[in-house]
């Protein structure tokens, strides 16, 4: 399921995605493909596999969760909505961890970053992207 609509001066898209193990991919894909980022495709696409990651992990199973997108001018705004409980918090792996990075990645390439309570179960994890020469 997707949509897609024009929000004041940007286009907003959305799309579902299953709990399954390609859907990261799909949901980075799906981003890339809403947006010309030029130099900024690397962070979004970094910071949209982590937070998708977080979700598809979050996600009590049978549930999906949703990717949203806002390209304006000089900026494009991601979110990710899962129905999984907790707060997310940017943790401090040791060298040896094999996970707790992806919200120090989100934190390091996006321009602002944060969480936001949602209609019924679960979040809302966002990150912000400024765009220097526009869409």
């Amino acid at each position: 399921m997707a949509y897609r609509q024009v929000a004041g001066e940007g286009i907003t898209q959305a799309r579902m995605f299953a709990r399954g193990a390609r859907s990261v991919g799909k949901a980075r894909d799906f981003v890339a493909a809403a947006v010309c980022a030029g130099d900024r495709a690397d962070d979004i696409r970094v910071c949209v596999s982590e937070l998708a990651t977080n979700a598809r992990r979050h996600t009590p199973a049978g549930h999906r969760f949703l990717v949203r997108v806002l390209a304006q001018e000089h900026l494009v705004h991601v979110e990710v909505h899962d129905a999984g409980g907790g707060e997310p918090r940017v943790c401090t792996p040791a060298d040896t961890d094999d996970r707790g990075r992806g919200l120090l990645l989100v934190a390091a390439l996006a321009d602002d970053w944060g969480t936001a309570d949602r209609d019924g179960p679960g979040k809302v994890v966002w990150a912000a992207f400024k765009l220097s020469g526009g869409l």
